[in-house]
């Protein structure tokens, strides 16, 4: 922990060394869907701005009760960080008391969109994919897949991580981490064919690129997809094979753009899923998808957890 003036910052290291696990951030995202929908919780639509250079400017607000906190986390995306040995998307979380609004704590904002974003996906999994799952596919092998290798070992009888991905340094990264679990791991030579057999396919390739390859109908009867890559990877063509899709906010479909599924084949939201107001898995065979696109609160219940354990709060 380092303060910068009165105010703690907590790096990355520091906040990994909280001991925090999957289950953990699960159960807080679900009680904060709960006290959302009881008045207790609150959050606002994510702000972007995209300047003509490439760059993404998004922040995320969100309130709790229980503790007080105002949480507020900025990230900068920018592709041409690569070039400088930098990751492409930085950011930080602010932490405010929400009674009196003074700041309590910054915390680095990259473990915290990493962890959420696993936790998001491993909360999904939990409702649609198979609780048997062996084959874990990962289209990308940066940051993301690495959270989601973490959190899907601690939910999931694992044995097989297949690899597709740009950078030889991070599938080697992926995968001495998958070996390092006990895991068997194959390299693969295109993302259709990491796909192959999976029980679990996580798409998380950078943000800039579009492969546009994966043909959703290949995909094995009774596999489960979380994406986290705007569908980058996807043949969109092809989403029509999948029986039910959760997507993380609805509005944020709207507001960002394009949705990355046509809003035919959503499902129902991920608070829907949660409280019970649409099913999960309801059969061996259904192919299952949870679109990432963005969930401000998952934010907020973790840094709550993260305020929690070091008595910020």
């Amino acid at each position: 922990m380092k303060r910068t003036g009165s105010i703690p910052y907590y790096s990355g290291d520091a906040l990994a060394g909280l001991g925090i696990v999957t289950v953990d951030v699960i159960k807080a995202i679900e009680t904060i869907v709960g006290d959302r929908a009881r008045g207790r919780a609150w959050d606002a639509p994510i702000a972007t701005i995209r300047p003509n250079d490439g760059r993404f400017f998004g922040t995320s607000m969100g309130v709790v009760e229980d503790p007080a906190i105002v949480v507020v986390k900025t990230n900068v995306a920018n592709p041409k960080n690569t070039a400088g040995g930098l990751p492409q998307i930085n950011g930080a979380a602010v932490v405010l008391n929400a009674v009196t609004g003074n700041p309590i704590a910054l915390m680095d904002g990259n473990w915290i969109t990493a962890v959420r974003t696993a936790a998001l996906s491993a909360l999904a999994a939990k409702r649609l994919a198979r609780p048997e799952a062996e084959v874990a596919a990962f289209i990308g092998a940066g940051v993301q897949a690495r959270s989601h290798l973490q959190s899907l070992s601690e939910l999931y009888p694992l044995k097989l991580v297949q690899v597709f991905g740009r950078g030889s340094r991070n599938i080697d990264i992926l995968c001495d981490m998958a070996e390092g679990l006990g895991l068997r791991t194959r390299v693969c030579a295109s993302a259709q064919d990491a796909v192959t057999g999976a029980d679990v396919v996580v798409s998380a390739i950078t943000w800039s690129e579009n492969l546009a390859a994966i043909d959703a109908g290949t995909m094995k009867p009774g596999a489960f997809a979380t994406i986290t890559d705007l569908g980058a990877p996807w043949n969109r063509e092809s989403f029509g094979a999948f029986d039910r899709v959760i997507t993380g906010d609805r509005g944020i479909e709207v507001t960002e753009g394009v949705p990355v599924f046509p809003t035919e084949l959503v499902t129902g939201t991920l608070d829907d899923l949660v409280l019970g107001r649409c099913a999960g898995r309801q059969s061996a065979d259904e192919r299952c998808a949870f679109v990432s696109r963005g969930y401000p609160l998952a934010d907020t219940a973790l840094v709550s957890l993260a305020c929690r354990l070091t008595k910020v709060v």
